[in-house]
């Protein structure tokens, strides 16, 4: 079950209270401290690396240590990894209590809240020489800069899908829909024959009002976005209303599990989830997932693109940067963690390991060069990003601080709806509360 909201707030009041001070020596810690080979001292250099992810993702991302270790004597990476749902609680806490990882996982919705606390390096002053982003996408580079500086280096790129299976749908005897032409009210009563079909053994899809980037590609879609360029709120209550009542259909149409089943898949993780188990016919996952799902189903998935109200409406889909490698402002080593990042966005040997699991590869070069070995399911996927290529939108604004509670207080609240705690007008109104709290 979601935390409560208090649960929720807890450590990043403690990492905002105490980064207002770390703010203050960030730069003079960072600036001037080095060693190894990359940041100038004699002795051993040990850097903390914390990422999220599946288990698939742990065991290669181990195995990027070994290879930079093996090649590197006299630098020890120490890994730190956790669930999604567990990583940014652990983040806010470790930094607040000055222990920060050196080089850290990092996404869209965090990178300026920390970045403005002065808890993350500007890897500008390693650029060129130890950084080369020459041949980084140019497309997504910016999305890591700040005013001028480079506080994080994309991964890759991926876009937000729907992802079927469709072996479910044969049992259920349903044809796959057209994703050129869905809406969302199809994909409800689809997914809703599927659970009648099979008698209850596959759902029809996952709960779509616990992710908050389905409710931006729906607010996109009428023209609006969850937050403006200024960091206000992008959408109308109708709009979140109009979301949020969608999901409830879906629950009442038999679409989605049970109300405590659909609470315990979203806490377990993508590992547990009902692509992942055969248990389910549609999802909302980004292109990068794609091979984790297709690896714990053992069949192949399929990408699709977003159902939209009308066939008038643009699909609103977007290139994202998967996430970001950033460096700790308060890190002994510096240099060697900016040859770390270096490492993993431009090494052949990395890219051969990272695939698309974090995005298809942000160097273009090497982007090209790995296709011929990646996986069907990385094939897939990027077949599916070359496919809407012409489609996309333009990437939504960088978002304010306080946006990564966004997601919390979505799942937190539409659980409440699934519950009959609250109703959908309750949970859109305090919603449109708690957002303009937490960005405030």
């Amino acid at each position: 079950m979601a935390a409560s909201g208090s649960a929720v707030n807890r450590p990043r009041r403690a990492f905002v209270a105490a980064l207002l001070g770390l703010a203050l020596t960030a730069t003079a810690c960072g600036g001037d401290a080095g060693g190894g080979e990359g940041g100038g001292g004699d002795g051993p250099v040990v850097l903390r690396f914390s990422w999220w992810g599946s288990d698939s993702r742990h065991e290669y991302t181990q195995k990027l240590i070994d290879q930079y270790e093996a090649a590197n004597p006299g630098v020890t990476i120490e890994p730190e990894f956790t669930g999604w749902s567990e990583y940014w609680d652990r983040l806010a806490t470790i930094t607040a209590g000055g222990e920060p990882p050196d080089v850290m996982q990092q996404e869209t919705r965090y990178i300026r809240e920390y970045a403005d606390r002065g808890a993350l390096l500007d890897l500008n002053e390693y650029v060129p020489d130890v950084l080369d982003t020459s041949n980084l996408d140019q497309s997504v580079l910016p999305s890591g800069q700040i005013e001028g500086a480079t506080y994080a280096i994309p991964t890759g790129i991926n876009a937000r899908t729907v992802i079927v299976d469709p072996q479910a749908f044969a049992q259920a005897g349903i044809p796959v829909p057209d994703d050129t032409t869905w809406t969302w009210d199809q994909m409800i009563d689809t997914a809703a024959q599927v659970t009648t079909a099979t008698g209850g053994e596959v759902y029809g899809m996952d709960e779509l009002g616990f992710n908050d980037i389905n409710f931006e590609i729906f607010a996109r879609q009428r023209g609006q976005a969850l937050f403006t360029e200024d960091g206000a709120l992008g959408f109308d209550r109708q709009t979140i209303v109009d979301f949020l009542t969608l999901a409830v259909q879906a629950g009442d149409a038999g679409a989605t599990p049970p109300a405590s089943v659909s609470v315990e898949i979203q806490a377990a993780g993508i590992d547990r989830a009902l692509l992942s188990t055969n248990d389910g016919a549609i999802g909302f996952w980004w292109t990068n997932e794609l091979p984790t799902l297709s690896a714990n189903a053992g069949r192949e998935l399929e990408l699709m693109r977003f159902p939209r109200e009308s066939t008038q409406q643009e699909s609103a889909m977007y290139y994202k940067p998967a996430m970001f490698w950033s460096a700790s402002s308060t890190t002994e080593h510096p240099e060697e963690a900016a040859k770390f990042i270096d490492y993993l966005v431009n090494a052949p040997e990395a890219a051969e390991l990272l695939l698309s699991d974090r995005g298809l590869p942000v160097n273009t070069q090497l982007r090209e060069q790995i296709l011929d070995q990646l996986e069907p399911a990385d094939r897939q996927s990027a077949a599916f990003l070359a496919e809407i290529e012409s489609e996309v939108q333009a990437p939504p604004p960088v978002p304010p601080q306080g946006a990564g509670e966004v997601h919390q207080i979505l799942e937190r609240l539409h659980e409440q709806i699934l519950f009959d705690q609250l109703t959908v007008e309750q949970a859109a109104d305090q919603f449109m509360e708690q957002v303009r709290s937490a960005i405030a």
